[in-house]
This record gives C-alpha cells, sequence and structure tokens, in this order.
C-alpha cells in the first residue's frame, strides 16, 4: 500500500510569506540596530557640547575659608601692630609750634617763684604789620630830561644863561655821536638811565661852578661813569665825554665819584625802593621849579 504525500497550495504559499517575513525582520533589526548605533553617537556628541559650556559658564562655588586657632590670630595681630608702629616711627613728624619769648617789663608781668613767666601780656606796637602802599610813578623820557635839566640849572645858579635845553642837548650828542660810530647799536637814554645819571650828578655838581664849561665838563665825567657801569656795551671811547683841556680833572672828578657813590650806585639796582625814592626826587625837581615860577 503507498501513502500519498499532498501538499497544498496555500500552506505553501504561508511558508514563503514566513520566511519572506522572517527576512524582513531580519532586514529591520539590522536597520534598528544602525539607527541606534548613529543615534547613540549624537547623543555622546550632544552630551559631550553641553559639557564643555556648563563648564564655561558655571563658576564654582569658593571653598569655605579654614578657621585659624585663636593662637594664631593673635600673633597675627600682634605683627600687624608692630609694622604699623615702625612705619608711623618712620614717618617725618611735622615741627612741634615753640611759642616765642616776650621780653616781660617790671609793670604789666609777673613772675613766678620758680623763676618762670607767668603771665605776658601783648605791648602796644608803634609798628604796623600792614605792608606799605605800592607808590606808582610814571613818567616819560623827555619828561625826565627835562627834570635833569632844570636840576642843573637850579644847582649851578651862577650861571644866569644857562637853560634846561643846553643840558639835554650835551646829552644828546654823545649818545647820538656814539650810535653814529658804532660804538653802541641802540640808544642809551632810557628813564632808567637817565635817574642813574641824576644819581651822579646829584652828588658831583657843586653850587659852586661859575662857568658852562667847568659845568659841561662834570656833567659829560657823571656820563661816562653811567654809560661805563649801565650800558650795553663792554667798553666806551674817552674822546666824546671827556674835554681836551681838563684831562686831569677828568680823571680826578672820575675816581672822587666812584669813591662815594659806588655803594649807592650798586643800590639803585638792586633796590627797588631806592630807586622810587630817587626817581621821585628827580621828577619833584619840574614841580619845584614850577612852584617858584608861580610865586
Amino acid at each position: 500500500m503507498g501513502t500519498v504525500l499532498s501538499i497544498s497550495p496555500a500552506t505553501k504559499k504561508a511558508s514563503i510569506m514566513d520566511a519572506d517575513a522572517a527576512g524582513d525582520g531580519v532586514k529591520a533589526d539590522k536597520s534598528l540596530k544602525r539607527h541606534s548605533m548613529f543615534v547613540s553617537l549624537s547623543w555622546k556628541k550632544l552630551v559631550a557640547n553641553s559639557a564643555k559650556k556648563s563648564a564655561k559658564k558655571v563658576t564654582p562655588n569658593p571653598l569655605p575659608a579654614r578657621e585659624l586657632p585663636s593662637s594664631q590670630v593673635a600673633q597675627l595681630n600682634s605683627e600687624n601692630a608692630r609694622k604699623t608702629h615702625q612705619n608711623d616711627e618712620k614717618k617725618p613728624k611735622a615741627p612741634i609750634p615753640v611759642p616765642v619769648p616776650t621780653v616781660p617789663t617790671h609793670n604789666n608781668d609777673a613772675v613766678a617763684p620758680n623763676g618762670r613767666l607767668a603771665s605776658v601780656q601783648k605791648q602796644p606796637s608803634s609798628l604796623s604789620l600792614v605792608s606799605p602802599r605800592r607808590i606808582v610813578i610814571q613818567a616819560s623820557t623827555g619828561e625826565l630830561l627835562r627834570c635833569l635839566g632844570e636840576f642843573m640849572c637850579r644847582r649851578c645858579y651862577k650861571l644866569k644863561e644857562l637853560n634846561s635845553a643846553e643840558v639835554i642837548l650835551w646829552f644828546r650828542n654823545i649818545d647820538r655821536t656814539l650810535l653814529l660810530q658804532g660804538w653802541q647799536d641802540q640808544g642809551f637814554i632810557t628813564p632808567a638811565n637817565v635817574v642813574f645819571v641824576y644819581l651822579l650828578c646829584e652828588d658831583a655838581v657843586a653850587d659852586s661852578i661859575g662857568t658852562a664849561a667847568e659845568l659841561q665838563g662834570t656833567f659829560q665825567t657823571c656820563l661816562y661813569l653811567a654809560y661805563s657801569y649801565m650800558g650795553n656795551e663792554i667798553s666806551y671811547p674817552l674822546k666824546p665825554f671827556m674835554i681836551e683841556s681838563n684831562k686831569d680833572v677828568f680823571w680826578e672828578t672820575s675816581l672822587r665819584i666812584i669813591n662815594r657813590m659806588s655803594a649807592k650806585m650798586l643800590q639803585l639796582n638792586a633796590d627797588p625802593h631806592f630807586f622810587t625814592e630817587v626817581f621821585q626826587d628827580l621828577k619833584n625837581q619840574r614841580e619845584t621849579v614850577e612852584a617858584n615860577l608861580d610865586r
């Protein structure tokens, strides 16, 4: 007897579908594994980047300070106090004001038994502590020259024909000659130099002069000393200043003026108050002459 084996088509088809489903499942598992690997890699990269950013932005909390024992704190305080004391000693100390002693008088001051001054009363003083008032004097060069000429005319009263213009002409001729000959680059006649010439003439010109030539010789001697002392050049020639007839008198007069007026010549340049006095005295010469004419 034989056995008949029969296979239905549906069963075959189901087996084929099952086989296909199994194959699809294997493919799906492979694709899932591949996708899961990519997801895991991207997740690791994202976590690493976020960790770096958080490390940059977040600052760690400071560690708590360690408490020092009380003995060490006391030692540090003592060292700080010692350093502060040393720094204070190195700093320059301000001077201590010392009272100025006042000489006591018999009537108003009392002296203690131990010899010390018990009380000091302020004595009235006639000197004022207020600074003296500044005096401003203004005058032009021409005005000072006229004042100098008026002084010469008033001092030499014996010379009736002398006028101030003649004295000014003597002065200007010498200054012009030195300029033309090249002995100086600029004129000497200025207000300060005229005051200096007046200082010398006030001492050298005597009221006993009887001739105009004698007066001219004395005046030009004073001019030579003024140019030598106040001029802008190192040296000046003698010819415009000295008259040939009185050469010996010229040098004798020069030495006499230097011996008497050397200190005042220096003081005139060093002391502004003295210069102001001489300036005012020269300016008053013209006012004196005008007052005499009004009488």
